[in-house]
């Protein structure tokens, strides 16, 4: 019988947390996913090349994902709600000095350095949490909570350029930054799950006194294995190749909404459009992540496949992306990359932890965002690269669509390497066949075989 406690609730106060996390991911990935409204802006006041400035942004990335294995052992030694807090208080000291622009090192390390760590000690908790408090309608609960970051960009698109328009962009960092103080409101509604860190065990039905002692002792011996972070992930094949996935899809997904924006300019639209791109790209992502996250819940197709057709399509729309030449077709164009870059976010939590296991799923988050941050701290300062280089934005976009293109065939890899798991694992677990098709047939053949010795020998 499986202990009750170790039983994700599945509900009740469960979706009171997907609300905190929803929230959470509004004031943090939403934030930096409309940061590109502020890139012109700053590359203009210190008068720097775009691949110097995009180091801001990509240091934010680097750092939020270099944070998360810390943010995962935290998580185990004190709380979810007690990192969340501190993040929050984190991403208000970035843009609170951010709003000081002394110069490019120290917006390096305000909305860079500073920011990036308080992205990182919100979100990784606050996707952990929700994993943890939902088993069945885990996918569904994961597309809700990052539909956050979508909702949100919506409104922060058109928001912050109105900021940043009547205070200026120095003034509006600062009002950001109180608005994410919000973020510590939703950390204090996360409330620590008793059982969350305890892997699903199985007891007797009947128990005694030294049987209750030592399942007792046995739940602390399990509870203090998982409070220390498995860095031996990493020697399993499975998770390795998710890994790659995860460095060359990073590479990728923050090129679009740093680009999006001088992309436009160069075609000259007007900033008003402009910032409706930004509201556009919002809207599609959150129906593609609820659509997916819906669908995922079905369970009609394996998450690994319906993550690797997302894949197909969202590389496929970055590469027609560049084709646009009036707002119109841009915001065409960038409709259908958003949707499917939802799509995609909504299950490649689900996947992590369908590939690891949720007995390692904190300690997996936290590595695969470690290793993943080598993706999202190469990918904008190599695409300003090739954008200085080759004089046109499009090429930003094309090199995220050809990574993407390549991120894809390790999932592809990974899905062959588990299938052939299963079949090994059916072969080594399958049964010795009996000669007679059911076991009640061979116990009367035993029964007449003592009867006949019993005859024989009267």
């Amino acid at each position: 019988m499986q202990g009750k406690e170790s039983n994700p609730p599945d509900g009740g106060y469960g979706w009171v947390v997907v609300v905190s996390a929803f929230m959470v991911m509004g004031f943090t990935a939403a934030v930096l996913k409309t940061f590109g409204l502020f890139f012109v802006e700053i590359q203009q006041h210190f008068d720097e090349l775009a691949s110097i400035t995009s180091w801001i942004t990509s240091i934010t990335i680097a750092i939020f994902h270099l944070g998360a294995p810390v943010a995962s052992s935290l998580c185990a030694k004190y709380s979810h709600r007690a990192v969340v807090i501190t993040g929050g208080l984190l991403a208000f000291s970035g843009m609170a000095l951010g709003f000081l622009g002394l110069s490019m090192v120290w917006m390096y390390a305000t909305t860079g350095f500073l920011q990036g760590l308080g992205i990182s000690f919100s979100w990784i908790p606050a996707i952990s949490i929700v994993s943890h408090y939902f088993s069945k309608k885990r996918a569904l609960a994961n597309a809700i909570a990052s539909a956050g970051e979508c909702a949100f960009a919506f409104t922060f698109g058109p928001f912050f350029q109105w900021l940043i328009d009547q205070f200026g962009w120095k003034g509006a960092l600062l009002i950001i930054g109180g608005i994410q103080l919000n973020i510590c409101v939703c950390g204090a509604l996360m409330r620590p799950l008793k059982s969350s860190c305890l892997p699903e065990t199985s007891y007797p039905e009947a128990e005694t006194p030294s049987s209750k002692r030592v399942s007792g002792r046995h739940n602390d011996k399990s509870a203090m294995t998982h409070k220390t972070f498995n860095w031996m992930l990493v020697r399993r094949q499975d998770f390795v190749l998710y890994a790659i996935f995860g460095v060359l899809a990073a590479m990728s997904f923050f090129v679009p909404p740093l680009f999006l924006v001088p992309l436009s300019y160069s075609l000259g639209i007007d900033e008003s459009w402009t910032a409706s791109l930004l509201s556009i790209l919002a809207m599609v992502d959150f129906a593609g992540r609820l659509l997916c996250g819906w669908y995922a819940n079905l369970r009609v197709t394996k998450t690994i496949h319906l993550l690797t057709m997302t894949i197909a399509l969202i590389s496929t729309s970055l590469m027609l992306l560049p084709l646009a030449s009036n707002y119109l077709s841009l915001a065409i164009f960038t409709g259908f990359y958003g949707f499917f870059f939802g799509t995609t976010v909504a299950i490649h939590i689900t996947v992590l932890a369908d590939v690891v296991g949720m007995s390692d799923f904190d300690s997996a988050l936290g590595l695969f965002m470690l290793i993943r941050s080598t993706g999202g701290f190469v990918g904008p300062p190599l695409a300003g690269l090739i954008v200085d280089m080759a004089g046109d934005y499009r090429a930003g976009f094309y090199m995220a669509g050809a990574t993407l293109i390549l991120s894809g065939v390790f999932l592809v890899i990974l899905d062959h390497f588990q299938q052939r798991k299963e079949k090994e694992n059916q072969t080594n677990t399958k049964p010795e066949k009996s000669t007679l098709p059911y076991p009640s047939l061979h116990f009367l053949e035993l029964q007449n075989r003592r009867y006949q010795e019993h005859d024989v020998v009267v």
